[in-house]
């Protein structure tokens, strides 16, 4: 699913129109972008949490050349699975129906 499905779902689920659902879906995004830009954490029960990782400066190696190179401290988003959702995921996984 994408935005713009999401966004016609809920159009229709609550009967509003699409630009109204747009704005409820964009308001959403929002608030996750900016808690997480806040170093927040989102959970949504049943579904996963987001939050974000540090990582330290390194040194590393460029598999090219051989080169070491400096690669500098960054930030990466982390999502982890529900417990919900993971059972529901591995009941109709294919390795369950052999």
């Amino acid at each position: 699913m994408n935005k713009s499905e999401l966004i016609e779902r809920l159009a229709i689920k609550s009967s509003i129109n699409n630009f109204q659902a747009e704005e409820v879906v964009n308001i959403i995004y929002k608030k996750m972008k900016d808690a997480l830009v806040n170093d927040g954490r989102i959970e949504i029960r049943g579904f996963g949490s987001f939050t974000v990782r540090k990582y330290k400066e390194r040194m590393a190696r460029n598999p090219k050349t051989g080169a070491s190179i400096q690669i500098s401290s960054k930030k990466l988003p982390f999502f982890k699975l529900g417990k919900e959702l993971n059972e529901r995921l591995n009941l109709t996984s294919s390795f369950d129906k052999e």
